[in-house]
């Protein structure tokens, strides 16, 4: 299991935000890439997206993580 976690701080706007990045195999012989956001220190929202081989959830994160990283999230 892969797991990237991200944060964007910017207090003179109150945003303290997070970002959570993860590639897991499933029950079926797939793979899911998971995604959770939200405010840091609240319950986030939770996303899965489901992909046939490893490769192909790991370069939907990195693309992720790369649009994540021009808006200002960093990794923690």
């Amino acid at each position: 299991m892969t797991v990237l976690h991200l944060e964007r701080r910017e207090p003179a706007r109150n945003w303290l935000r997070f970002y959570n990045i993860a590639v897991m195999p499933t029950l079926f012989g797939g793979w899911a890439l998971v995604r959770e956001w939200g405010r840091i220190g609240q319950p986030g929202t939770v996303r899965e997206t489901w992909f046939e081989s490893e490769s192909a959830a790991i370069e939907a994160g990195d693309r992720l993580r790369q649009r994540k990283e021009r808006r200002g999230y960093r990794v923690t």
